[in-house]
């Protein structure tokens, strides 16, 4: 049986006034796929969880019925990097099928939740040299770093990874590979590239198609020796409505940078000046702080010196359902306090460090004394107690009406009624966010 070949190519449509048609939709669909050798052949599908906006569910249903019947197998995996695994119900919810139609139609495809954390779900398949790490990373590291992928991909012929582009605050935009480290990676690969991100620092690397973190995934990503596709969505809302704005098919890489190029005309709004008020309301898609960070990561850019982001998120109730042991002993802090004390906290996942200077945001540390450059609230069902152990300000949400803050950008106070997707910039960026 001969080897699939996908053309280092893409081809799709992204438009900014409309979204895409059904037909359009399926034509990109088709065009990617049926060209390909896949009659007998096991195909896994690699998309993302519920905390990512998509029409994951049009596209699982378009991709089975346009191979299901040639393939020998199909399968999806659920990319959750260190996300907790989704029940039953909640798979079906994300692929937008009923349990009926799981039992029935899609009775022969398995629905595979990645296990970051369990080191005989992985497969190590090579390491990075600390010379490619220190020229990827321009110079900020040298060191080897082991890449480990789920070992069920080498049951399949071919991995198709389905999933949506933003701004991100560690890779400069998502997917693309992304879906494969971290979606579907080991912790050494995760571990080094999220905090090299954070080294950069987020308002460096968010919004910036090609950086050192996305340098270091597509290295990693050449170590997969399975041929592998893409069908990247660039996702829009208008009036209300979320929509497919754009959908490119072919090789990851080059589906992934026509998607990327058509978020960043989508998803990035550019404000004339900063507030110093910011309310950040998480959708109930982020469900703990972890990803409700994402609340901060996209807004920093607008925050002025000395103000204060509020993240407004009635429904989370615990920091991270994976990690909250960790960030509740070591809190939310900038860069530099872990880099100045590096021997105190180079133990700690380089993950859960990253993500907590992301939070924090933008500061120094110097003589023992570290200055945030905003304050960062928690409207939350955390408690008082917990938010000054981690470092954050708390606010009873139960006190805070949102609509006293909408239509006061005149006077320096932002509302953002569904925070975590679009990125907000100044159109003239202060010094500490130029790359």
């Amino acid at each position: 049986m001969s080897h699939i070949s996908v053309a280092p190519t893409a081809h799709g449509a992204g438009y900014s006034d409309r979204f895409l048609r059904q037909d359009e939709t399926r034509d990109i669909v088709a065009a990617t796929l049926c060209p390909l050798p896949l009659d007998g052949r096991r195909v896994l599908l690699i998309v993302p969880d519920a905390t990512r906006t998509a029409p994951v569910g049009t596209l699982f249903r378009l991709v089975h019925e346009l191979i299901g019947a040639r393939v020998q197998k199909l399968d999806v995996m659920i990319a959750l990097g260190t996300h907790p695994p989704m029940s039953e119900a909640a798979i079906n919810a994300r692929l937008e099928i009923t349990e009926q139609q799981r039992a029935t139609r899609y009775a022969d495809v398995e629905f595979i939740n990645h296990a970051w954390d369990e080191p005989a779900q992985l497969r190590h398949i090579g390491t990075i040299p600390k010379e490619e790490i220190r020229a990827l990373s321009g110079d900020l590291f040298e060191m080897e770093v082991p890449v480990e992928i789920n070992r069920r991909v080498f049951h399949y012929d071919l991995l198709l990874i389905l999933g949506p582009v933003f701004p991100h605050e560690v890779v400069g935009f998502s997917g693309g590979h992304k879906y494969l480290f971290p979606g579907i990676g080991g912790p050494d690969i995760l571990n080094f590239f999220h905090w090299l991100g954070a080294v950069i620092a987020n308002p460096k690397i968010i919004g910036n198609a090609m950086t050192p973190v996305r340098a270091v995934v597509e290295r990693a990503a050449q170590m997969v020796p399975i041929p592998k596709a893409a069908l990247c969505m660039v996702v829009a809302q208008r009036e209300g409505e979320n929509g497919l704005a754009g959908l490119y098919g072919g090789a990851p890489e080059a589906a992934w940078r026509e998607a990327a190029g058509l978020s960043d005309k989508l998803h990035i709004v550019y404000e004339e000046r900063p507030f110093h008020t910011v309310l950040s309301c998480a959708p109930p898609m982020y469900d703990d702080l972890w990803t409700g960070g994402k609340c901060m990561y996209k807004l920093e850019p607008v925050v002025a010196d000395g103000g204060e982001l509020i993240i407004y998120a009635p429904h989370i109730t615990e920091v991270s359902v994976t990690h909250g042991a960790l960030i509740e002993r070591i809190g939310y802090h900038t860069r530099d306090y872990f880099l100045r004390q590096w021997d105190t906290f180079k133990d700690i996942p380089w993950g859960v460090l990253a993500h907590s200077t992301h939070v924090r945001g933008i500061g120094t540390f110097e003589n023992g004394i570290e200055k945030p450059r905003v304050r960062v609230t928690l409207a939350t069902q955390i408690s008082e107690e917990t938010c000054r152990k981690i470092n954050l300000g708390w606010r009873d949400p139960a006190t805070i009406d949102v609509e006293s803050f909408a239509g006061r950008e005149a006077e320096g106070v932002l509302l953002v009624r569904k925070a975590g997707e679009m990125l907000y910039r100044l159109k003239e960026p202060p010094a500490w966010a130029r790359a």
